[in-house]
C-alpha cells in the first residue's frame, strides 16, 4: 500500500475510538487510587492473593494440557495416515461453540444421581460417580473446551510446511521425534505460542466455568464482591488487569527471541506411518470429541427433551415457554449483530490509518485495541457498571441501557474484528485506488466504489467474529444487560444455578445450535480448505 496524505477527519475518529476502547481500563485504575481505600494494602490482604494463586495456577494447567493436546492432534490429523483425516478436521473445532460454563454444567450434571454417565456407570456396578469440582474439574472443563485455540493455527501452520524439511532430518539420521523437535517444533513455535496465549488469557478470565465449579479464582471473587465490598473488587480486578497486561507484553517478549520463519510451502506435507501407534492416535482423536463434544451434547439433549416429555406426560410443568426462549434467543441475536456491526465502525478507521496511509495515530490505536483482547470481559463490565453510578448526568443517560450493553460488548471483542478489517483494507490495490481517483472520483467516492466491494468479505468475516464471540458472552450481559434484557447466556446459567435442568438444557441447546451454524461459516468450513 502506498502512503498517502492521512484525513484529519480520520485520524480524530481513530483517536476518539482508541480511548473509547481504553476507557474502562484507565478507569478500574483510576477508582483504585480515588475510592478511598488503601489499594496497596488491599493487595497484600490473604483475600486478594489467594484467589490470585489459584488463577495463576488454574491458568497455567490448562494452557499447557491445551497446548500439548491441540498440538497433539494438529499433527495427527495433518502430517500422518489416521483414517478419517478429513472427516476429524472439521469435527475438532466444534467444542468453539459450546460456552465452557455450558460444558461445566454438562459434567457435573452428567456425572450427578440420575444423570447420564451415572445411569451407565450403574450397569456395570458402579454405585457412584467421582464428583467434577475445583481445581480438577476447571481445569478438565477448560481444557477441553480451549485446545481447538492452539489446534486451529498449529494445524494450519503444518499443513504448509513443505515435507523436504522433515525427510532432510530422516536421511540424516534422526528419529520422527527427533525431527518434530529440532525442525517442526521450531517451524510451529509462533503458531503454538498465540494459541497458548489465548488459552492462557481466556482461562483467567473465564467466569462461567470456574463458578459452576466453586473454584475461587480472580473473576469469582470480583463478581461475589463488586456490591459488598467495591474496594475489594477494585482491588482484585487491578490485580487480573495488570497480570493480563504482563502475559502479554511477555508473550511478544518471547516471540521476538522465537527465529523468524518465513517458509513457503514447495513439496507436499510429509505423512509419517503411525504404525502400532495408529490405535493409540485413534484413541486420542475419538476420546477428545467424546467428552468435549458427545458428552455435553447428549447431555443437553437429554435435559431439553426429558423436560419436554416431562410436560407432556402432566408432570412437574416448566418454567419458561416458547416466548421466553424466543424473546432471550432474539435479544441475544439482535445485540450481537449491533455489536458486530459497531465494533466494524469502530475498528476500520484504525484499519484505514494503519493499512493505506501508516499513520502514527492510527498505530497507536491499532495498539490500544489489539491490547483489550487482554481485558477480561468482567472487568469490562465492573468498570463501566461503577462508572455509570459515578458519573452524574451522563451516567444516568446510560445506566441501565441497551447502548452501554454495546459499548461494553465491543470494547471486549472489538479487536477481534481488528486483525481481519487490517487485511481487508489491505487487500485493495493500489493500481485500483489510484486510477478512480485519476478518474476524477473524490475519496468518498472511491470508498463506496472501490474500497467497499473488494473489502466486504473480509469485513463481513470480522463482524461475524464479534457476532459470534458475543453470543457466548456472560459476565457481561449478567453484569450490564438492561434489567428486562435476557439473553439466552443469562438465562442459561441462572437456570443452572437454580437446578432448573431441563429449562436450561432447551436454551442451551438454542443457543449451541445457533453458534454452531455461524462457527460452520466462519471457522468451520475455511478450517477444512486451509
Amino acid at each position: 500500500m502506498s502512503q498517502t496524505r492521512t484525513p484529519r477527519e480520520l485520524r480524530l475518529a481513530g483517536l476518539v475510538c482508541s480511548l473509547a476502547f481504553a476507557f474502562p481500563g484507565l478507569y478500574l485504575i483510576w477508582r483504585n487510587f480515588t475510592s478511598g481505600a488503601d489499594p496497596l494494602g488491599l493487595l497484600l490482604e490473604r483475600q486478594t492473593l489467594e484467589p490470585f494463586w489459584r488463577t495463576v495456577r488454574l491458568a497455567v494447567l490448562v494452557s499447557l494440557s491445551a497446548a500439548a493436546l491441540g498440538t497433539a492432534l494438529a499433527w495427527c490429523t495433518t502430517r500422518t495416515d489416521l483414517p478419517f483425516r478429513r472427516l476429524w478436521r472439521v469435527l475438532l473445532p466444534i467444542p468453539l461453540v459450546f460456552p465452557t460454563f455450558i460444558g461445566a454444567a454438562a459434567f457435573i450434571r452428567t456425572l450427578n444421581p440420575g444423570g447420564l454417565a451415572n445411569d451407565a456407570f450403574s450397569f456395570v456396578g458402579i454405585a457412584e460417580t467421582p464428583e467434577l469440582r475445583g481445581l480438577f474439574g476447571a481445569w478438565f472443563v477448560l481444557t477441553l473446551f480451549c485446545y481447538p485455540y492452539v489446534y486451529l493455527p498449529v494445524a494450519a501452520r503444518l499443513r504448509q510446511l513443505p515435507g523436504s524439511l522433515e525427510q532432510s532430518a530422516l536421511i540424516l539420521g534422526d528419529t520422527v521425534p527427533q525431527a518434530f523437535r529440532r525442525v517442526v517444533l521450531r517451524q510451529i513455535s509462533g503458531s503454538l505460542a498465540a494459541g497458548t496465549l489465548l488459552v492462557f488469557l481466556y482461562t483467567i478470565s473465564d467466569f462461567g466455568a470456574v463458578q459452576l465449579m466453586r473454584y475461587d479464582t480472580l473473576t469469582r471473587a470480583i463478581e461475589s464482591n463488586y456490591l459488598a465490598r467495591p474496594p475489594m473488587a477494585f482491588a482484585l480486578s487491578l490485580i487480573l488487569l495488570v497480570f493480563a497486561g504482563v502475559v502479554v507484553l511477555a508473550e511478544r517478549s518471547i516471540n521476538r527471541r522465537l527465529p523468524e520463519i518465513t517458509t513457503h510451502r514447495t513439496s507436499p506435507p510429509m505423512t509419517h506411518a503411525l504404525g502400532r501407534w495408529k490405535t493409540s492416535a485413534i484413541t486420542l482423536v475419538v476420546g477428545t470429541l467424546t467428552f468435549a463434544v458427545l458428552a455435553p451434547s447428549a447431555a443437553l439433549i437429554d435435559w431439553a427433551s426429558d423436560g419436554l416429555l416431562r410436560t407432556q406426560r402432566g408432570g412437574r410443568p416448566l418454567t419458561i415457554d416458547a416466548s421466553k426462549v424466543v424473546e432471550a434467543a432474539s435479544n441475544t441475536l439482535s445485540s450481537s449483530v449491533l455489536t458486530g456491526l459497531v465494533a466494524l465502525v469502530a475498528v476500520t478507521p484504525i484499519a484505514f490509518l494503519v493499512g493505506r496511509h501508516r499513520d502514527r495515530i492510527g498505530r497507536f490505536a491499532h495498539s490500544v485495541v489489539i491490547a483489550t483482547f487482554a481485558v477480561p470481559g468482567i472487568l469490562i463490565a465492573l468498570s463501566l457498571r461503577f462508572w455509570t453510578l459515578k458519573s452524574g448526568f451522563f451516567g444516568d443517560l446510560l445506566y441501565d441501557s441497551m447502548a452501554l450493553l454495546i459499548f461494553a460488548y465491543v470494547v471486549r471483542f472489538g479487536s477481534l474484528a481488528m486483525g481481519t478489517a487490517l487485511v481487508a483494507v489491505r487487500t485493495v490495490p493500489d493500481g485500483l485506488h489510484d486510477a478512480a481517483a485519476t478518474l476524477g472520483a473524490d475519496r468518498w467516492k472511491r470508498f463506496r466504489n472501490v474500497d467497499l466491494p473488494v473489502m466486504r468479505p473480509g469485513l463481513l468475516a470480522a463482524a461475524g467474529l464479534v457476532v459470534l464471540s458475543t453470543m457466548k458472552e456472560l459476565p457481561i450481559s449478567l453484569i450490564v444487560a438492561p434489567i428486562g434484557f435476557p439473553t439466552l447466556t443469562t438465562r442459561i446459567f441462572g437456570s443452572f444455578e437454580d437446578a432448573f435442568v431441563a429449562e436450561a438444557g432447551i436454551m442451551a441447546v438454542t443457543l449451541v445450535c445457533a453458534s454452531a451454524l455461524l462457527s460452520w461459516f466462519l471457522v468451520l468450513r475455511r478450517a477444512d480448505h486451509l
